[in-house]
């Protein structure tokens, strides 16, 4: 295969992971707490791709090295549910999955039939002790800016509420985080908000117009392989011609 034809084709692999990530950050617009997922490039130099006749180099080939997820924070949006929580600053909840302890910044709970506070998906959130928190429904709760649960007038729990060094956490799934092994929890100084939800940090407008423009040159590469493998005939018929 000719340069012109692995360099596009290398172009199309990195740019098609760049429409999956954001075609799902786009998809979780509305995602309480979601953080989007972004992307490195990076260009390595091929042997296979051969040299550039113009300097004697490796043809590079753009790749993306690693993904990465941007941590910075929602606004935080009015519900008026008392069952709906945003930290505001560093942190996350916790919570308590069949996978383990895994952290989240979406708030949207609910109280379960057993009485306890989960999350959307039923799992249980984690007071600062590690342990479940026991709610009554039957009872007004407040929950307050470092995370205290009272009902009514008296601190039954208190939510545990950690962050992390940069680096420590790796997403999984949508909205969930697992801590890298040894990473340890740290306390933080964020605020819980009542009856609030941090919207997700994806910027709408800004990853529509980007989506356009990696489909655009998706399509631009697409035109250089057809190019390369134009070439690529053409040399092989004027090479069949010599040889007859």
């Amino acid at each position: 295969m000719d340069a012109i034809s692995i360099s596009a084709a290398s172009g199309m692999r990195a740019r098609m992971e760049s429409l999956e990530l954001l075609a799902n950050n786009l998809a979780n617009v509305e995602t309480g707490g979601f953080k989007a997922d972004r992307e490195f490039y990076s260009l390595y130099s091929s042997a296979e791709a051969g040299e550039d006749p113009r300097n004697g180099q490796f043809t590079t080939l753009p790749v993306i090295e690693s993904h990465w997820t941007d941590l910075r924070q929602g606004d935080l949006k009015n519900t008026g549910n008392p069952f709906d929580l945003a930290i505001d600053g560093e942190g996350f909840f916790a919570a308590q999955t069949p996978q383990g302890v895994r952290y989240t910044r979406n708030g949207s709970f609910r109280v379960s039939a057993t009485g306890q506070l989960v999350t959307g998906e039923g799992h249980p959130v984690l007071s600062k002790l590690g342990t479940p928190i026991a709610v009554r429904q039957d009872l007004p709760v407040e929950i307050r800016p470092d995370g205290s649960v009272v009902q009514p007038g008296q601190t039954t729990s208190q939510l545990g509420i950690s962050t992390f060094d940069v680096g420590a956490v790796n997403k999984e799934g949508h909205n969930y985080f697992a801590a890298i092994p040894g990473a340890t929890p740290k306390a933080t100084t964020a605020a819980v908000h009542q009856g609030k939800l941090e919207t997700s940090n994806v910027a709408a407008p800004e990853s529509a117009v980007r989506l356009v423009a990696i489909m655009r040159q998706f399509e631009m590469l697409q035109r250089a392989a057809g190019v390369g493998n134009e070439l690529n005939k053409r040399a092989m018929e004027e090479i069949a011609h010599v040889t007859t």
